[in-house]
């Protein structure tokens, strides 16, 4: 299938509209809908149901969806590796949830571009549910991340325990309210723990969907909130962070996920690579 076709697929779905789609595109109104026909009569199914107000998707079109996705994402690192190819000898995408990257996974791409130069690496943030889906249209050589789903034809492998403690910027350790605390989105898990310890901060006045910068955010200010023990440490030792010590701590698993079936040669030295990092957050 002509990629050109999802990408459009996809702006359509996006903005809702044929005539938007085509001034992001740069292209006619009139090619948007020769190429959405086509697109449709490829697949035996509509995709859209126009109207005077835009262009929905039917059910056909959001099971297309993702799949369209798919079909960009694997040109895209089809093209990325192809460039590449001159200059090294491997190409490895690493995805992973926001909070994994500082203080652990960053230092361990460092490293591995220390000692294997000739490896490219590509790395994203992203939910569980994306990285999953990543992992299995194949765009994605390896994922990190807290309880993951095991994807189909894939190894889990435990890497170490996350432990998230309650630190404060406050220069009084009095009572939490929800005026001076801030809560850190660390996933539905967290989420869950933390409704049930704390009912009382169920409705903070600052909500954070930021992973480990929100750290930025306490150092700067008097508030509470919770981080992983491995990012605020440093903070602790130097005095610009306490950690309550009654305070209940919450422990989550993270695992590496990898394909069953990889090439040895490069995938060996990368794994390896993770552990040993791992094993130094000890």
């Amino acid at each position: 299938m002509d990629i050109n076709l999802a990408r459009t697929f996809l702006m359509v779905a996006e903005t809702g509209s044929f005539i938007e789609a085509a001034d992001k595109l740069n292209i006619t109104q009139s090619t948007v809908s020769a190429r959405i026909k086509g697109l449709e009569e490829l697949l035996g199914r509509p995709l859209f149901v126009r109207s005077k107000s835009g262009a929905g998707l039917t059910s056909a079109g959001e099971q297309f969806r993702k799949h369209a996705l798919a079909l960009v994402r694997v040109w895209q690192r089809a093209q990325l590796e192809v460039s590449l190819s001159n200059q090294h000898r491997d190409h490895l995408a690493v995805g992973a949830t926001l909070g994994l990257w500082q203080g652990f996974l960053l230092k361990w791409v460092a490293r591995l571009r220390a000692d294997s130069p000739d490896i490219a690496v590509s790395a994203v943030s992203a939910s569980p549910a994306v990285l999953t889906q990543r992992l299995i249209e194949g765009t994605l050589d390896l994922a990190v991340m807290y309880r993951p789903i095991q994807p189909p034809g894939h190894v889990v492998e435990h890497l170490f325990d996350e432990e998230f403690v309650l630190v404060t910027s406050a220069r009084l350790m009095g009572r939490r309210t929800p005026s001076d605390y801030i809560f850190v989105d660390w996933g539905p898990d967290f989420q869950q723990d933390h409704a049930a310890a704390y009912p009382e901060l169920t409705n903070p006045g600052l909500y954070l969907d930021l992973g480990s910068i929100s750290i930025e955010y306490l150092l700067a200010n008097e508030a509470s909130a919770y981080f992983p023990s491995r990012i605020v440490k440093p903070h602790v030792a130097r005095g610009r962070l306490r950690q309550p010590k009654r305070a209940r701590r919450f422990v989550y698993p993270v695992y590496m996920v990898y394909p069953e079936t990889r090439d040895e040669e490069t995938y060996d030295q990368v794994i390896e690579g993770l552990r040993s990092a791992a094993a130094r957050l000890g």
